[in-house]
């Protein structure tokens, strides 16, 4: 049986969980669809905030811009210009360009900056907003020269001295033959431009690898949470994956490849002029946000410029660099802005997971070059880790970002997948089908150990009852041949024939619970059920057993409460009289044969009222009792507490089987307890 149910529990079983993987994997495959439609979400939108960027002329850079017709000389701010810094990228500090002498400027501020009042007035600045500006600039400046993409120089603080330098404001075409400098000359074909490792400009070339000397502050970022080899994510799918996506061309139009710089050739218009000759007549023009005063004309320089597609790198302070190359008369210009990080990826990135389905089961890793940057997880916008390798589970999705944002790299895992509504319904159907098999298996034993029972049973009653057979018969014979023989003594014939009928009866009695045992097992056990008086009852009762008793060598005590109750005596019972006789005639032959060596051989029969309606029968002997264990047993058809072969005492292991059947049929009940000394059987029917 444990064979067969193996059998049946191990095909199951794989039935059961392959549809369960297969419920897992669809339920895999979706999340990772809605994950790549997250990430073609975020790119859209980022790619679009950075063509707006590419879009900047290059003159957008400076703080005063010429507006429409150069000869009607509008001059007005730059948009890039205003303060608070106002821009479409999340997290930007502020704009900046650096020239190809390394002299560093800001769209916040005119260049050289402005130190005395009136200038500053004229500029359309006061005091707290030219200090607010000042600081900003300052704070640009800073993080550009800690991280090495800027030669640490003082800033200009006084006019006097910056405005007697025309070449600050003019373009610098005398040092376009600088030794120290090689020139470069825009083409179609930028991409093997030569660039000296010593120019002002080499930092930002080593962000890009464009030197042999890789640019230290990357090689650890001071935000990094670890490599993302570290990370201990499964590719549980792999396989799959590469089945579902081999046919699907959009998959291999996502791999993200470096954007072919392609240049932007723009005219420009630049004032040249020097702010004290603008200043030098009271009819100069004061400018105040884009409007403007009737003034005299200011020089402007009319140039063409090429610019170049940005750029993104990471900082080793932690911040994004956002940079392009821009050229002017040959000359090359770095023009960017600069990024916090953190402002960055939660505004543009974590947001926008956090507000999907998808942050309930999954958690997204940003990383940058391989270096965890951050993770996020629905219920907290950041998770703080110690390192990558906390980070567990299931590789969902992972996808770079387009250029230029191509080095950063969006992973999505998954702890816990639901499996979705099919999953109950299998998890329901596992346990009915275990159920099934687990309670067919337990009835098959039950039915398999009841029938071994049964049989051992049928063995020990076909023993029981030849014995209870031979044993007669055989007296019957042998007292039956000396009488025919005439070999027994006038003086005993009596006690033969007496010997005789009683075996007999011995013998009829077997044959009628053996007859009784059938129509049971047939349920064809029928009794009817007449009112009879319960001193009718203990007459015949005592005419039944009293022979009985005596011949065995024991003592009758018979009574009931009838006797101290006159109205007990009245009292009747539905019985089938024969069938309460022979119970009790049961119960009189188990009490006499179990209790032999008893202290006292003496059997009780007793009756009384208890309760409303009720009346006890009982039948009591003083032998050694019944073992607790056995109690319920006994009612057992077959059962023996002796074994057969070395049992003491007669009997089939039917009579106390046949005796509660009886019971039950007249709607009776009995019980046995063990006495002090001996044991009692109780039996207890209702009053009609």
């Amino acid at each position: 049986m444990l064979v067969f149910f193996i059998a049946l529990a191990v095909p199951t079983g794989i039935l059961i969980y392959q549809a369960y993987s297969q419920l897992k994997w669809e339920a895999f495959y979706q999340h990772r669809v809605m994950a790549e439609e997250l990430v073609k979400r975020i790119d859209q939108q980022i790619s679009q905030l950075v063509e707006t960027e590419n879009k900047r002329a290059f003159t957008e850079y400076t703080f005063l811009n010429i507006s429409g017709d150069a000869q009607i000389n509008f001059l007005q701010r730059s948009p890039l210009a205003s303060h608070p810094i106002h821009s479409p990228i999340p997290g930007v500090l502020g704009y900046f360009q650096i020239d190809h002498l390394g002299n560093f400027s800001t769209p916040l501020l005119p260049h050289p900056v402005p130190a005395v009042t009136i200038l500053r007035q004229d500029y359309g600045l006061n005091d707290q907003d030219f200090t607010l500006r000042k600081q900003t600039q300052q704070e640009i400046h800073r993080l550009l020269t800690d991280n090495q993409l800027l030669v640490d120089s003082s800033l200009d603080e006084g006019l006097s001295s910056a405005l007697s330098d025309s070449e600050q404001l003019m373009p610098d075409r005398s040092r376009e033959d600088d030794p120290g400098r090689r020139q470069v000359v825009s083409s179609s074909d930028t991409d093997s431009y030569e660039l000296d490792a010593l120019t002002p400009q080499s930092g930002f070339d080593k962000l890009q690898g464009k030197t042999d000397q890789p640019f230290s502050s990357q090689d650890k970022l001071s935000q990094s949470l670890g490599r993302v080899k570290d990370l201990k994510l499964e590719n549980r799918y792999r396989a799959k994956l590469a089945e579902a996506e081999k046919n699907t061309p959009e998959i291999s139009e996502q791999k993200q490849r470096k954007a072919k710089r392609v240049l932007r050739k723009e005219q420009n218009v630049l004032p040249v002029q020097a702010p004290q000759a603008i200043l030098a007549d009271e009819s100069a023009m004061n400018i105040t946000g884009g409007q403007k005063e009737e003034a005299q004309s200011t020089p402007v320089s009319i140039f063409e410029s090429e610019v170049d597609a940005f750029k993104l790198a990471i900082l080793g302070s932690g911040h994004f660099v956002l940079y392009r190359n821009s050229w002017r008369d040959g000359q090359r210009y770095i023009q960017g802005l600069l990024v916090e990080t953190e402002v960055f990826i939660d505004t543009l990135l974590g947001q926008h997971f956090l507000q999907t389905a998808l942050a309930e089961t999954s958690q997204l890793s940003i990383a940058y070059q391989g270096n965890v940057l951050k993770v996020h997880s629905k219920g907290n916008a950041e998770r703080y880790l110690s390192s990558a390798q906390d980070l567990q589970g299931s590789l969902l999705l992972q996808r770079h970002l387009s250029a230029p944002l191509d080095d950063i790299e969006l992973l999505f895992s998954v702890n816990s997948l639901p499996a979705g509504p099919g999953a109950v319904v299998i998890n329901w159907l596992s346990v009915v089908l275990l159920l099934i098999l687990s309670g067919g298996l337990f009835l098959i034993y039950r039915l398999g150990l009841r029938q071994m029972t049964l049989a051992q049973q049928q063995q020990n009653f076909v023993s029981a009852v030849s014995h209870e057979l031979k044993t007669p018969l055989t007296s019957i014979r042998m007292y039956g041949e000396m009488l025919r023989d005439g070999l027994a003594p006038e003086d005993r014939k009596k006690a033969y024939y007496d010997f005789i009928h009683e075996e007999s009866e011995r013998l009829s009695r077997l044959i009628d619970k053996v007859l009784q045992l059938a129509r049971m097992n047939r349920n064809e056990l029928q009794v009817e059920l007449l009112p009879c008086s319960l001193t009718q009852l203990m007459d015949t009762l005592q005419s039944k057993i009293s022979s009985q008793v005596e011949h065995a060598g024991f003592e009758l005590d018979i009574s009931c409460d009838s006797k101290i109750d006159p109205q007990l005596s009245q009292q009747t019972v539905l019985i089938d009289l024969d069938s309460f006789i022979q119970i009790m005639i049961n119960l009189v032959d188990n009490a006499i044969k179990f209790s032999t060596a008893g202290e006292k051989g003496k059997i009780d029969v007793h009756c009384k009222a208890v309760g409303a309606g009720r009346i006890q029968f009982s039948v009591r002997d003083y032998g050694p009792g019944i073992e607790k264990n056995q109690m319920r047993k006994i009612f057992q058809l077959f059962y023996r507490s002796e074994n057969e072969l070395t049992r003491d005492t007669t009997g089939t292991g039917i009579g106390l089987a046949l005796t509660q059947q009886l019971v039950q049929a007249m709607n009776g009940e009995i019980d046995v307890v063990n006495c002090d000394p001996g044991v009692e059987f109780r039996i207890v029917f209702p009053l009609a």
